[in-house]
């Protein structure tokens, strides 16, 4: 994987973003969080593109049900709908940086922003908001998952997050199909594998940026899907998902860090005018 990825290492990445919105629920209402979250993205100077990736079984929104906004907006209905298409190598991706979220993620402009500015230093990383982290568990022998707020850190969830199109590329040439299959059969896990593959490629943690304990809409829209994250197997899956992965990879290849970038004269007791993503700290 590394004579691969040497086409990502030491060069300068392109100076925008495409955003990729994983879309899983039917738009019934002009209030739910995808639309808050597409709008926000929008209006965000790096982006270039917005693209909904419709993984949803309902027939797709008529386009005036999406909101006018100053960068294109694709909607591209997935065919298979399964959860590792949102990281299939689109060919209309055509900025190096993609932008992942989920169509409940909460994101200001701002924060957005701040996320590509630090990505364009560490283009090789996963670089955003939501952190989770990784344990041994020596009295089960096995390893553990942990989304406890904690001062380290091993994964980025890919919720919230942005990185090189090509971890595309690799994730769905390189990995096998059977880990492939077991996250789409699960729709689960998809995060955690691109986190392990990432970190298998550069020996490096992911960067959180600035503190945000909750990047997920609390409002719920009302459909006959239930949210993955309310699912009581969730968390059991993730923890199987973690030691079949590092089975695989034959080592655990996440590594842990503390590091986390915030803004400069971020929380500083200094005039909220001199600081450049103010908005941040309202938030």
């Amino acid at each position: 994987i590394l004579l691969l990825f040497g086409c990502v290492s030491g060069i300068k990445p392109r100076p925008k973003f495409t955003a990729i919105i994983h879309a899983v629920t039917p738009l019934v209402s002009q209030s739910q969080p995808i639309l808050k979250l597409l709008v926000a993205v929008a209006k965000s100077q790096y982006c270039v593109q917005v693209i909904i990736l419709w993984n949803c079984d309902k027939p797709l929104p008529a386009k005036h049900r999406w909101p006018a906004t100053a960068v294109p907006v694709l909607v591209i209905d997935g065919e298979s709908k399964v959860m590792s298409s949102r990281f299939l190598p689109y060919d209309t991706i055509p900025t190096d940086a993609v932008l992942s979220l989920d169509e409940d993620t909460v994101l200001s402009t701002t924060e957005v922003d701040f996320a590509f500015t630090v990505w364009k230093s560490f283009p090789e990383r996963i670089v955003g908001y939501p952190a989770r982290s990784h344990f041994w568990d020596s009295n089960k022998e096995r390893w553990g998952y942990t989304s406890k707020w904690t001062n380290d850190y091993s994964m980025v969830l890919t919720g919230a997050a942005i990185y090189h199109r090509y971890y595309h590329y690799l994730y769905t040439s390189y990995l096998p199909a059977s880990l492939r299959g077991l996250v789409d059969q699960l729709s689960n896990c998809e995060d955690i594998l691109m986190n392990f593959l990432v970190s298998a490629v550069t020996k490096l943690p992911p960067i959180k940026v600035t503190q945000k304990k909750q990047y997920k809409e609390t409002m719920m829209v009302q459909t006959s899907r239930a949210s993955r994250w309310a699912d009581p197997d969730h968390f059991a899956q993730r923890q199987s998902c973690m030691n079949k992965f590092a089975s695989w990879f034959g080592s655990m290849p996440l590594v842990h860090s503390n590091m986390r970038l915030d803004p400069v004269l971020f929380k500083d007791q200094v005039s909220i005018l001199r600081k450049k993503y103010k908005d941040i700290e309202r938030l």
